[in-house]
């Protein structure tokens, strides 16, 4: 029987390559996109913006012509009091907040690890560009990916090994994407960005 995987879907070209590229390896694949607000009470308008509903739409229509089953998973309250008031706290008290690395620790690899937990899922996955490894003592770490243009280990330096251990990065493997432009499901993709 195939390792599960739960793939944070942004509707977005990477964590649909991520997605891909997890079954291609022989993965059994449920797609999610973590709804974190209403862009309308963010004072945004609706559009293509960070996991707005045209994103949702997006990462369903991948999803759906992957052939794997798709969730929304309604985040917003989690992300209102782990992710916005720490950045308005920290803004007001003159600090500079970050808050995809603030989303990434209490959200993306704590709720959705859990989340795949209770699916049955063996691992998550996302579609940031670093490298997991390994070490001779079985401990799990981060390295910056190949191209140092698109690397995001920095926003992950907070992950427990836990998490590490049931995540897999697959866009260091974006080294050969060429090969995948010639697919019928990636020129319909690419169309549409």
């Amino acid at each position: 029987m195939a390792e599960k995987v739960l793939v944070a879907m942004s509707g977005g070209v990477d964590s649909s390559v991520a997605a891909y590229l997890l079954q291609q390896q022989g993965y059994a694949c449920i797609g999610v996109t973590m709804r974190l607000y209403e862009n309308e009470t963010a004072g945004i308008p609706r559009g293509h913006t960070c996991c707005s509903l045209d994103d949702v739409e997006d990462a369903r229509a991948v999803a759906y012509d992957l052939g794997m089953p798709y969730y929304v998973l309604n985040f917003t309250e989690e992300f209102d009091e782990k992710v916005i008031r720490k950045f308005v706290q920290v803004y007001q008290n003159g600090g500079t907040p970050n808050p995809c690395i603030d989303c990434n620790r209490y959200l993306k690899f704590d709720h959705l690890l859990n989340r795949a937990r209770e699916l049955g899922c063996d691992y998550i996955a996302t579609g940031h560009y670093v490298q997991r490894w390994q070490d001779e003592n079985g401990r799990w770490g981060l390295r910056k990916n190949d191209d140092p243009g698109k690397d995001q280990s920095y926003v992950l330096y907070s992950l427990t090994q836990d998490q590490l251990a049931h995540t897999l990065f697959l866009l260091p493997c974006i080294l050969y994407f060429p090969k995948f432009l010639s697919d019928r499901w990636f020129l319909w993709f690419f169309r549409g960005k």
